[in-house]
């Protein structure tokens, strides 16, 4: 195996493979799990749309080894990121209703940025509460809110409110994830010095963009940090890239 196939496999167990097109089919979403879930490795988790929940926990079931089975995670208070504590909290009630295993959070960063950290803070706890044993993810819409000193103080409130991790992005604004950002979260998460993971997405689309953000995560945080319980790439192109890479090829995908 050369350098590329082993961080290949590294990134491909990291990825959270996602679909949240709102023109997604059922048929999307079981090819999405077919690959997700090959004979070349596993996923992290399927991100789907909370419609697609059950679809995707039926085609990822495995009797065998369930804690080692792709996890299925959703998304709540998305894409938009409402202050409405009540909204947020029925979305997350909703998707753990549906069997979702991991939650991504939109955080109220229109809120911060007009100056309202209670906001922020009150919303993931609140959901945190309504979801005491699943994998909370945060997005903080880092591209939005711009500036490094915004995007600590979103990433710390975040923390303060009981993230499992801090997330860069919905993948639905002008622009995602960047090394600066990413930077700046893993070192709030380095020093908070709680057990809190990072997880990169929107407008990660090649495997080089991959792997520098696991470069940069080694070097922040040491060699053996990133793993996929503290490492996240969320992406939608990722998945049949690091496959290839790996060598494995499957017709159905063309």
């Amino acid at each position: 195996m050369n350098e590329e196939q082993a961080l290949s496999r590294r990134v491909l167990a990291m990825l959270d493979a996602t679909l949240l097109r709102i023109d997604a089919s059922a048929d999307d979403v079981l090819a999405l799990c077919r690959k997700s879930d090959s004979s070349a490795g596993r996923v992290a988790a399927v991100c789907v749309l909370p419609e697609w929940i059950e679809t995707a926990r039926t085609a990822l079931a495995r009797s065998a080894e369930p804690e080692a089975s792709v996890k299925v995670a959703s998304v709540a208070n998305f894409p938009e990121g409402h202050s409405d504590i009540d909204r947020a909290v029925d979305d997350v009630r909703r998707v753990i209703k549906l069997g979702a295993d991991e939650i991504d959070l939109v955080f109220p960063w229109h809120a911060l940025l007009e100056g309202n950290e209670a906001s922020g803070q009150g919303l993931v706890a609140a959901c945190r509460e309504a979801a005491p044993r699943h994998i909370l993810k945060v997005i903080l819409e880092t591209g939005e809110l711009g500036e490094p000193e915004l995007i600590q103080r979103a990433a710390e409130l975040a923390i303060a409110g009981g993230a499992d991790f801090v997330k860069t992005s919905t993948g639905t604004t002008s622009v995602g994830a960047t090394p600066q950002a990413v930077a700046v979260l893993l070192a709030t998460i380095r020093n908070d010095g709680r057990e809190v993971g990072c997880k990169v997405s929107g407008g990660v689309r090649t495997l080089e963009q991959a792997f520098e953000y696991l470069d940069l995560a080694r070097e922040i945080m040491g060699e053996d940090w990133p793993a996929p319980a503290r490492f996240r790439i969320g992406a939608s192109g990722l998945l049949e890239q690091a496959l290839r890479a790996i060598g494995f090829v499957d017709t159905s995908f063309t």
